[in-house]
């Protein structure tokens, strides 16, 4: 039914036993257990754009809660508005919400997919995913890609006396597929690398949610939904690895521990890199305003355009200029015009009375 995850991850760890099979021998535990982790990495780097995406997203998801909740409560009674106004919000910022959850739920499957591979090294038991078969029908029959002499290879492959594939509430008769192929392991020796295990995996998982929690601005954090979701980013999803720790393969453990190991790592790598790029906008900004601004000592420039003088403008200035008033014209009726009427510019124009204003220029 979900061959179509099972067999691409079948292959990565194929590929990767093969890789280090040159190294450490096929049936070693050390090479098995690389293989995991190297499939953790293999995945994390194509899904590496999607989580700087994820990052990007959440980042300006946080800057825009004030609008966000400025919404909410706009059209709390209206929830058809709200949501179109919400995608109008998203599409003027350009982003899109599912970003934010990609990375998350593209390595659902993987975890899924790896989990069932790994327990179909070992089908002797009984119930959802297990067949049934005895020892030596499993030790001989396929996995997927793997042939059946990988198969006894997986099953002959210890970390320190526990078989990978084991975990510490394994029944005894699936206990007994390793017979041939080691021994049968006892309980204690896979308790003794499984919970050191648990306890890293749940740390980790703790510690990765502090660094996510802790880049939060006051706004995001302050929100019902998001402090809902760090409570069990930081409490329920460890103490969860620690229930649940008994019940999974050893490499799943590792798995899980190895993810957290690459999440530290590339949180501090992505949000670093953000940081410095925030801080080199910054300092543009700072540049170019520094360029704009008057150098010491010189007199800022008035960049307001001053109004064009007019024509009759002009003409006082060229009178004044001359010291001689314009002589007043008779207009033909050998009449000189009163104050009340103005004066008349040769070809019959008016000329307006400026009265005090004209006195003063004279002066």
């Amino acid at each position: 039914m979900l061959d179509f995850i099972y067999y691409p991850v079948s292959w990565i760890l194929w590929f990767w036993h093969r890789v280090f099979g040159f190294a450490f021998g096929p049936d070693n535990g050390l090479t098995w257990a690389l293989a995991v982790v190297f499939l953790v990495f293999t995945l994390r780097v194509l899904l590496y754009k999607p989580f700087v995406k994820q990052v990007r997203t959440t980042k300006q998801m946080q800057e825009l809660q004030p609008q966000i909740k400025e919404l909410q409560k706009k059209y709390k009674n209206d929830r058809q508005k709200m949501a179109v106004e919400m995608q109008k919000l998203q599409k003027d910022h350009g982003f899109n919400p599912l970003m934010g959850c990609l990375p998350i739920l593209a390595q659902v499957p993987v975890f899924l997919g790896l989990f069932h591979v790994l327990r179909s090294f070992n089908r002797t038991g009984h119930g959802i995913g297990q067949l049934g078969m005895s020892a030596y029908d499993n030790a001989h029959t396929p996995n997927y890609v793997f042939s059946a002499a990988d198969v006894q290879s997986f099953l002959s492959a210890r970390i320190f006396g526990a078989p990978i594939s084991a975990f510490i509430t394994s029944p005894a008769s699936e206990l007994q597929a390793f017979a041939d192929y080691g021994g049968v392991p006892t309980k204690v020796t896979i308790a003794i690398i499984a919970i050191p295990l648990m306890v890293i995996a749940g740390l980790a998982t703790h510690f990765n949610a502090r660094a996510s929690v802790a880049r939060q601005t006051p706004e995001a954090a302050a929100n019902p939904q998001a402090a809902m979701m760090n409570k069990l980013a930081l409490w329920v999803f460890p103490l969860g690895v620690l229930v649940g720790g008994p019940f999974l393969p050893i490499a799943i453990l590792l798995y899980w521990v190895s993810n957290n190991i690459w999440t530290y790592g590339q949180q501090h790598l992505v949000f670093g890199r953000m940081e410095k790029e925030e801080e080199e906008k910054k300092q543009a900004k700072l540049e170019q305003r520094a360029q704009n601004a008057p150098k010491p000592g010189v007199k800022p420039v008035n960049t307001r355009k001053k109004a064009a003088p007019s024509a009759d403008d002009a003409v006082d200035a060229e009178e004044a200029a001359d010291g001689v008033d314009a002589p007043p014209s008779t207009n033909g009726t050998g009449k000189t015009p009163t104050k009340a009427t103005g004066q008349r510019r040769p070809g019959g124009q008016r000329r307006p009375n400026r009265g005090r204003a004209n006195q003063k220029r004279r002066r």
